[in-house]
């Protein structure tokens, strides 16, 4: 699919623009990558991977929560989400998982393993991370993974794969199908509407709907049976954990889930959608937080 700009997105990313704009900013190989390395210092650093379409603002109470609880936190906006680039290369699994490796390369955070978390999109990401990078990660977290649906011979992502197709489609309709998704993410229709607006402020920047559609056409989100099946058989700690009332990734694939991955640890989230981390981050927090302690515990001892 060729790098096209939709209409309503006016704004372009520069290094004048992010100027203005929130996050630190690091040149890696493939692009510009917008991050954040918070929380205290001599903390455990907790690697945060985001899903389809959310900037690392979708962090911030999760952020707030491991911060008070003792935690580094490093959460990045993927390339063609939040103010990281939105590059002309192909939106897969191994671009995200390279981003993140090169992002903690850059910053100095290799000598200890890391607690890495990813959510969605992000948990396919994560996966394919922790089989390439197996001794940097201390502990692996799965929050509402997608890649368990069945693949579906009339399903959009099907459709998509015809680039030409996609651009038609994505250029015409693809803020409105983009809003769409938005709307079944979160239960709560006030916290809904907050990230609405957090997501649909990073897409005024030219090539966002671009980069998740081209995601779509590139990074299965269905049939991934396997990918969990080879990172329970890594040996990392793993938790996982779900929304009762997710609609994007439904409460179905939990056992499915739990089969392939073979956590040490789960637990589903009550009165929670699909967007756990930002819409019961307090809950996580105290999934993530006694997970983490337990393992740190084991190997101190």
């Amino acid at each position: 699919m060729k790098y096209f700009v939709a209409p309503g997105e006016d704004r372009e990313l520069t290094a004048d623009s992010r100027g203005a704009l929130r996050g630190s900013f690091i040149e890696l190989s493939d692009g510009v990558t917008h991050y954040e390395l918070t929380g205290p210092e001599d903390g455990e650093v907790v690697l945060m991977a985001g899903g389809l379409t959310i900037p690392l603002f979708y962090w911030d109470g999760l952020v707030g929560e491991l911060h008070a609880r003792g935690l580094r936190t490093l959460a990045c906006s993927a390339y063609g989400r939040g103010y990281s680039d939105r590059v002309q290369a192909r939106y897969d699994e191994m671009l995200f998982a390279r981003q993140l490796a090169e992002l903690t390369d850059r910053l100095g955070l290799t000598a200890r393993p890391l607690h890495l978390v990813g959510t969605s999109m992000g948990a396919l990401v994560s996966m394919t991370y922790a089989a390439q990078y197996r001794s940097s990660v201390s502990t692996l977290t799965v929050v509402g993974p997608a890649g368990l649906a069945k693949p579906r011979l009339a399903s959009p992502d099907r459709l998509l794969r015809n680039g030409w197709l996609a651009g038609v489609v994505a250029r015409r309709r693809g803020r409105q199908i983009l809003q769409g998704h938005l709307g079944h993410n979160v239960r709560d229709p006030e916290l809904g509407a907050k990230m609405t607006e957090m997501v649909l402020d990073a897409f005024r920047f030219e090539g966002s709907l671009y980069a998740v559609f081209d995601t779509l056409q590139h990074l299965p989100f269905a049939g991934r049976d396997d990918l969990f099946r080879r990172t329970g058989a890594l040996g990392i700690p793993t938790l996982l954990l779900w929304g009762d009332e997710d609609d994007v990734t439904p409460l179905v694939h939990f056992d499915t889930a739990r089969a392939l991955l073979k956590p040490q640890k789960h637990h589903v989230i009550d009165e929670c959608g699909h967007m756990a981390a930002f819409e019961r981050p307090r809950d996580v927090a105290d999934q993530l937080v006694s997970f983490v302690s337990a393992r740190t515990e084991r190997l101190d001892s």
